[in-house]
């Protein structure tokens, strides 16, 4: 194979070449791109949730108006996991960025069953705070 057939074949792969081929997010990389912003995530053609990204690695996390759960995120290895007040289980994340936006893949999930970021605002969720209706 000629040298042109060559470059031409290793370009034809690494353009072929999955999201997960490509780095993960650094926990900096991921903190940088999220803190103070509210991003939604679509899994398929559905709505995933939306989560709010606070100071701190603090989370608030929605799937349905007005029904927010707390929580905080730390870095694990390649992963981004998350644990939430109700629910002390991590839930960890692999992270890629993709024209500029995140694709995330459960730790347990599956080629195929990544979540993406839709939208991102610095528009705050509009959960009610946790003194009210106490």
């Amino acid at each position: 194979m000629t040298a042109p057939l060559r470059t031409a074949a290793a370009l034809a792969l690494a353009l072929a070449a999955p999201a997960q081929a490509e780095a993960p997010m650094t926990a900096e990389a991921f903190e940088a791109h999220v803190t103070g912003k509210t991003v939604t995530y679509q899994q398929y053609d559905s709505l995933f949730g939306i989560e709010e990204y606070l100071p701190g690695r603090k989370v608030r996390w929605s799937v349905s108006p007005d029904m927010c759960q707390y929580g905080s995120w730390y870095p694990e290895g390649d992963d981004i996991c998350f644990v939430y007040e109700y629910d002390p289980v991590p839930h960890c994340w692999t992270f890629w960025l993709r024209d500029g936006a995140m694709v995330a893949l459960s730790a347990d999930g599956q080629p195929g069953e990544e979540l993406y970021e839709v939208q991102a605002s610095d528009t705050p969720l509009p959960c009610p705070g946790p003194e009210v209706g106490v």
